[in-house]
């Protein structure tokens, strides 16, 4: 089967959730559906033995930046304090990536930061409780069912609510470490 056929087959598997698709390059197939649909979407893969997963990304999408008062020469730059309060419309993506042999299919799902929540998937992939446990670590993205949660890469003292994978994390100060 060629790699054309293979993503077309991804894609009439997933037809019911499907809210938006895109394709980036030959081999690729990027699908976007709602986080309620989520976990169906891979049951449906998995029952149909389409690929494995492969990795989960998260995707960090804030609002553009109002325009920052230039700096005159001659003066010191101020550093932007930390602030983990995104942009009332910035979203996080969070990207389930499948492969089957060349064809590479992206389940994308978009999380406001306000509701940054996502059913866990490790019922289906037993894997992915890694990757979900990065979300959580370095995004902030609730992962509801997950079975574990304890900390993957920070480190046990690291403050809670900063998460150095968005955008908006500059930097630990002596502020936030306490």
């Amino acid at each position: 089967m060629d790699t054309d056929t293979i993503l077309q087959s991804g894609e009439t598997l997933l037809k019911p959730w499907i809210v938006e698709t895109k394709q980036p390059e030959s081999n690729r197939l990027d699908v976007y559906i709602s986080a309620a649909n989520l976990l169906a979407a891979v049951q449906s893969l998995a029952n149909a033995h389409w690929g494995h997963l492969s990795a989960i990304t998260g995707l960090d999408r804030p609002a553009p930046a109002e325009a920052q008062p230039a700096v005159k020469p001659g003066e010191p730059a101020v550093e932007a304090p930390i602030t983990e309060t995104p942009p009332p419309d910035g979203k996080i993506e969070v990207l389930y990536h499948f492969c089957q042999g060349a064809a590479i299919l992206t389940v994308r799902v978009g999380l406001s930061y306000s509701q940054p929540v996502i059913p866990s998937i490790c019922s289906v992939a037993p894997a992915a409780t890694l990757y979900e446990r990065e979300l959580m670590e370095m995004f902030g993205i609730v992962v509801e069912g997950t079975p574990v949660k304890q900390k993957l890469l920070l480190p046990d003292d690291w403050p809670v609510g900063i998460f150095p994978l968005r955008k908006s994390f500059t930097g630990l100060t002596d502020k936030s470490a306490t």
